[in-house]
């Protein structure tokens, strides 16, 4: 298979862009992305679920409107309201790990 020259690897791609890791734009961007991935986990869950917004919003006793801003990664959210809407609202388990 041939190399490509002109493509670009994505760790190398944030490494330009971004900056090494460590920095303060990069230490910046990591915790954006990590929130945006939480986010999409929410997303997934509740359609893999086949639940509305609204639905989870009730089961978790929130509103939509906030459900709709955890997913699009518009809000800051809380532990414990994070835990109720994975156990109550998704019926699921939060699972937290530390990587180092």
């Amino acid at each position: 298979m041939k190399k490509n020259k002109n493509l670009t690897s994505l760790d190398d791609f944030i490494e330009k862009e971004v900056g090494p890791m460590g920095s303060k734009k990069r230490n910046k961007f990591e915790i954006e992305y990590e929130a945006f991935k939480l986010g999409l986990l929410l997303q997934q869950a509740r359609k893999e679920r086949g639940l509305t917004q609204v639905q989870v919003a009730e089961f978790a006793g929130t509103n939509k409107s906030y459900i709709s801003k955890l997913e699009k990664n518009l809000k800051d959210i809380r532990f414990s309201t994070l835990h109720r809407i994975i156990t109550e609202g998704l019926g699921g388990h939060l699972n937290i790990s530390i990587n180092f």
